[in-house]
């Protein structure tokens, strides 16, 4: 069984490494192209969107090998089903929207009408929340009917989409977190033992990492709308499936640990702009990426702590669907405070590293200076 997902997530990489290149030569032609205009840019010149598309099509190839395989070979790792068919038809609405966004700019309200469509579709083709904890309760959860169902359900696929699309500001950090929360939610799938899931986490971190060297700073290409969207929403479905839809009393924690990095500047992006007195789309320069940098560090360092802070999260979730609540609250407080203390000592090393350089420019320039005054001295 594990050689099947593996093979899955090699042809979901191989695919998305391959198409990028024609993503962007497509982005160039039909003007899907980023150009800087304000200072939350992090990029100075013009460069290739929709690289979206790469993933998507890296996603889409694995499910297909998955699918086909179940129809040959009788089994039911990923057998067609009216749940598969929403979410497919609600990533194709996701990406749709998303490349028009990315060609025309569309306002936000527009996006947010198509983003519940999308997870509208999911929710009643069958992918709901069915469950929540109950402490109340002998059993220790509780079942929800469709009514408070159905509305949640479509409210965490529609913050997921937009918690990815938010983090998505330097390069390589949605799509490397996006990878990190996709192995994670494939791990816990197999712990749990949800072949379906981890067919879906599996091709959706082969995808992200099949693009992420074309990501990653200084990048070639950036995913847009239509790459972040696509991540955020398919993470979305992809935790209701596997998590949230009737496992366990512990299971609305797995995807929250796994997903805390977006979903917390999400949630503080919100309540920032609220304070200000703005609307909550408004774009602002205070994500956790924009304060990394503003405290200090590198480009690269900032998304590197981004992608530890990440793992930590998802190790959590792994402990928590494998040992239970107390190893998961001893790792959490462990990993937490090295992280903490880690990210706020990193720009003295960048600083150490640059003044090292500096001296050893000096350093070079000192010894060329006599063997230049010699050759002075012979030609006089």
């Amino acid at each position: 069984m594990l050689y099947d997902y593996f093979i899955c997530f090699v042809i979901a990489f191989i695919v998305a490494f391959s198409a990028t290149p024609i993503a962007k030569k497509l982005a160039f032609k039909i003007g899907a192209v980023d150009i800087p205009k304000d200072d939350r840019r992090m990029h100075k010149k013009p460069i290739a969107r929709i690289g979206g598309l790469a993933m998507v099509s890296g996603f889409m190839t694995a499910l297909l090998f998955n699918v086909v395989g179940s129809l040959i070979y009788s089994n039911d790792v990923l057998a067609p089903s009216r749940e598969l068919l929403g979410m497919l038809i609600g990533i194709a609405i996701i990406v749709g929207i998303g490349i028009i966004d990315d060609i025309k700019q569309i306002n936000a309200k527009t996006k947010l009408f198509f983003q519940l469509l999308a997870a509208g579709i999911v929710v009643f083709s069958g992918t709901a929340i069915e469950v929540v904890t109950n402490p109340f309760s002998a059993s220790g959860i509780s079942f929800l009917n469709p009514y408070i169902s159905y509305p949640v359900s479509i409210l965490w696929i529609v913050g997921i989409t937009n918690a990815i699309n938010l983090i998505d500001g330097l390069d390589g950090l949605a799509a490397g977190v996006a990878s990190i929360s996709s192995l994670s939610l494939f791990f816990v799938s197999l712990i749990t033992n949800i072949p379906s899931n981890a067919v879906f986490t599996a091709a959706l971190a082969g995808s992200a990492l099949g693009f992420l060297p074309y990501n990653f700073n200084p990048a070639k290409i950036f995913m847009g709308d239509t790459g972040s969207t696509f991540l955020g929403f398919t993470l979305g479905v992809i935790s209701i499936q596997g998590m949230l839809k009737g496992y366990a009393a512990i299971a609305l924690a797995i995807p929250i640990l796994v997903l805390g990095l977006p979903l917390f500047d999400t949630t503080f992006a919100v309540f920032r702009r609220l304070l200000k007195g703005k609307s909550i789309m408004e774009a602002d320069r205070g994500h956790l990426h924009h304060r990394l940098i503003d405290m200090g560090l590198s480009h690269k360092q900032s998304v590197v702590v981004m992608y530890v802070a990440s793992a930590a999260l998802g190790l959590c979730a792994i402990v928590l669907a494998d040992k239970g609540v107390l190893g998961a609250i001893v790792l959490f407080i462990s990993v937490s405070i090295f992280i903490i203390g880690g990210a706020r000592y990193m720009s003295e090393i960048r600083d150490d590293a640059k003044e090292a350089e500096d001296d050893n420019i000096s350093a070079d320039e000192e010894k060329k200076t006599p063997k230049t005054v010699m050759g002075d001295i012979n030609e006089s």
